[in-house]
């Protein structure tokens, strides 16, 4: 029997002060509705889908209720899981009007497919009796103020929220000069979780609303196999947040896996190595969280800030938003 591990998270970007209290708890809620009965034998896969299931209804994020809105003022969202005792994958995308996307994914996974995406992810869903909503139910203030706040800048793309702006980040407030960075300004509050289950099985998963002011149908890193979601039992698992386009170019989750392959890596140090391909190789900014096939927590982002919770092995819940250096 494997002790059960999970961790979770809910964006790396620069978490204005006055917002970090709601992804602490909000984290800390994720892990704490699952942690108990992955200790009494819930497998993996489905202790990171109600893990995500927890932050997809958290207003807090930008997944499920309180993701961005795209360049059409519509909410569009991405999500995947994976088994990493079969490397089976579901996932969807660009879906409109279902709280958890996270849960088609998962059902996806049942089928001869991988990925549906849009209207025939939709129709899936519903056919695999998973209720639709309004999609009114999922937009919140917050977004709608940042949408027409972006909509009146001119110029403005989708990028610029993952530009640096100058400065440095994190030391002001940690000491570390070796975490400062260039600030990203906004929100990225996709969600993910991974978790090791008694069995010994690791599983993965990821959801997002996407970037604001994204291009209708643009999809990102989340539901993408090995860039931001990655799970296998010979190496561990991984889940990303950042900027999408740069984490697909380099296989973020999948690379960061790869380099726990010799057994002897910690999956901190795989973690740090997979964000500094990226930030080397397309001068991408993400945050990571990761697990071993030993059940060793990896957690690092060249942001300021990842929100992000664990189970502390002997009892107890670690969250928060900055990197232990």
């Amino acid at each position: 029997m494997t002790e059960p591990r999970i961790i979770v998270h809910g964006g790396a970007w620069t978490i204005p002060a006055d917002r970090r209290k709601a992804h602490i708890d909000g984290c800390r809620a994720a892990v704490g509705a699952v942690w108990g009965e992955l200790q009494r034998g819930m497998p993996a896969l489905e202790a990171v889908r109600l893990a995500v299931n927890v932050l997809e209804a958290d207003p807090t994020y930008d997944a499920g209720r309180g993701a961005v809105l795209n360049a059409d003022g519509q909410i569009e969202l991405d999500a995947a899981i994976m088994d990493g005792a079969t490397l089976n994958f579901g996932a969807v995308a660009a879906v409109r009007g279902f709280l958890h996307p996270v849960d088609i994914a998962r059902k996806v996974m049942d089928t001869e497919f991988c990925f549906l995406v849009a209207e025939g992810a939709e129709r899936f869903a519903r056919e695999a009796g998973i209720g639709a909503i309004d999609p009114a139910e999922l937009v919140v203030e917050r977004e709608v103020r940042l949408f027409n706040e972006l909509r009146a800048r001119a110029g403005f793309s989708t990028h610029d929220a993952f530009r640096p702006q100058g400065g440095v980040t994190g030391a002001a407030e940690t000491g570390d000069a070796a975490c400062r960075c260039p600030e990203p300004p906004m929100p990225k509050g996709t969600v993910g979780a991974v978790a090791l289950d008694a069995a010994g099985d690791i599983a993965a998963a990821t959801s997002t609303g996407g970037t604001p002011m994204k291009r209708p149908g643009r999809v990102g890193d989340s539901p993408l196999c090995g860039a931001g979601t990655y799970a296998d039992n010979e190496t561990g698992g991984a889940s990303a947040t950042g900027f999408g386009e740069g984490i697909i170019r380099v296989l973020l989750t999948r690379s960061a896996c790869d380099f726990l392959r010799d057994g002897n890596a910690a999956p901190d140090d795989a973690a740090r190595k997979a964000i500094d391909l990226l930030h080397r190789r397309v001068s991408g900014h993400a945050g990571l969280i990761m697990l071993d096939r030993r059940g060793r927590y990896g957690v690092h982002c060249n942001t300021q800030h990842i929100a992000h919770a664990f189970a502390v092995p002997g009892g107890g819940i670690h969250a928060d938003v900055n990197v232990q250096r």
